[in-house]
């Protein structure tokens, strides 16, 4: 067993339809405003001439099917990038570089390519539960990073599982709430300006 790698599953039910739980889960830069444990989200710096390459190291995740990849289909947002840190009730912080590398309104796929203190992908896929419900399916395979965790990977891990499920769990409440407050949001994966991205600072 590989004591630094991860596999979570959630599902998340929410009484609003899907398109407006897709445009919701698309707009990352959003997520600190209902997500508590989404400390920021930011665009990311330029990469590093020469820099290491991760295709090289054979502990990393497998990277996630990709039926449009495979099936010859395009998209013209692939490749977006930004940084996201968050933090649960354990006392430390994640930082992830994050890639788009699916984004399929139709099929309700949004899905990233993750590297740095979490290496691997994640993946929501969105469908309607219902009448007027739907249901947010998030997927993820990582391996971890992060010194520290790597350190405790062994007695550390239940609560490293815990800690994620907690998270999780907040992110689900509330994109509830939001959807209920706010409805719809607009479009795209990251904004435009820097001006736009929202933070959030330990203790808010």
């Amino acid at each position: 067993m590989d004591w630094h790698r991860y596999r979570f599953h959630s599902v998340w039910r929410l009484d609003a339809a899907p398109r407006e739980v897709y445009a919701a889960l698309e707009r990352a830069e959003d997520y600190p405003r209902w997500w508590p444990q989404v400390r920021g989200v930011g665009p990311a710096p330029a990469p590093a001439p020469g820099g290491p390459d991760a295709s090289a190291d054979p502990d990393r995740a497998d990277p996630a099917p990709d039926p449009a990849a495979e099936a010859g289909a395009s998209d013209p947002r692939r490749g977006a990038d930004g940084v996201i840190r968050f933090r649960s009730v354990l006392p430390y912080e994640l930082v992830v570089t994050a890639r788009q590398a699916r984004r399929d309104p139709v099929a309700g796929v949004l899905e990233i390519s993750m590297a740095g203190d979490l290496e691997g992908w994640a993946r929501w896929t969105v469908c309607a539960d219902g009448a007027a419900g739907s249901r947010a399916v998030f997927d993820q395979d990582v391996v971890v990073r992060k010194p520290l965790m790597r350190r405790l990977a062994l007695p550390g891990r239940p609560l490293f599982r815990l800690n994620h499920a907690l998270m999780m769990r907040a992110g689900r409440r509330g994109l509830r709430s939001s959807l209920a407050a706010h409805g719809p949001l607009r479009n795209g994966l990251w904004p435009k300006s820097p001006a736009m991205y929202r933070s959030r600072r330990p203790g808010d």
